[in-house]
């Protein structure tokens, strides 16, 4: 009955956010409700997306993916890509403001398409080079409203969940911005020590 269970929770989270998965006594069934559509599997199948590295269970992430119940993962980004979405964002937020930016993000970032989160080594990999081209950019200065929102789109175009957060600081006051995911935050959430209080939040939800 575990081994069942963790089973339909690994395929939850490879589902995209409109499909649901339910078990019967001998599978599971697939409701695409997006196009009203069913897909049926057996136990044994069910019982494959249970194992960490497995050649048959990618085969049946494929079949998933072709079928239209899950989205097909993006390649992580090369270094000199998030760079130049590092330094777009920041001449996007300098020229029509933060706020504007932040009613954009659903279209540059759109809800994921997947239940499952990053892992922390991914997002990790991601920290050190937005926070590095940050530090060597004068025109980016390690802007942390930049960053933030720059990991914030390609967590999300990635198909991961992420939220972002605006906090404030009272005393001195001051705003700080930053994204979390897989327990991490793009930049730190305490820079310095210095705790900030969230006022906004972006993707918690839903969407």
């Amino acid at each position: 009955m575990a081994q069942d269970t963790d089973a339909l929770v690994a395929m939850t989270r490879i589902l995209s956010p409109h499909c649901r998965v339910t078990r019967l006594s001998g599978g599971a069934l697939i409701a695409d409700w997006k196009r009203t559509r069913f897909l049926g599997m057996t136990t044994a199948d069910v019982q494959k997306f249970a194992g960490v590295t497995s050649e048959e269970r990618a085969e049946l992430v494929t079949g998933l993916v072709r079928a239209g119940c899950a989205t097909a993962r993006r390649k992580a980004y090369v270094d000199a890509e998030i760079g130049l979405w590092l330094r777009s964002v920041h001449l996007l937020i300098r020229t029509l403001g933060f706020g504007r930016v932040l009613r954009l993000l659903p279209l540059a970032a759109p809800g994921y398409a997947r239940a499952d989160t990053p892992s922390p080594q991914d997002v990790a990999r991601l920290k050190r080079a937005v926070q590095a081209h940050g530090r060597r950019s004068w025109f980016v200065d390690d802007d942390c409203k930049s960053e933030a929102v720059t990991a914030f789109v390609l967590l999300r175009r990635r198909g991961f969940k992420a939220t972002l957060h605006v906090g404030v600081r009272e005393h001195p006051f001051a705003l700080h911005a930053w994204t979390a995911a897989a327990g991490l935050c793009i930049p730190a959430a305490a820079p310095r020590g210095h705790a900030f209080t969230p006022v906004l939040s972006i993707g918690s939800g839903s969407g």
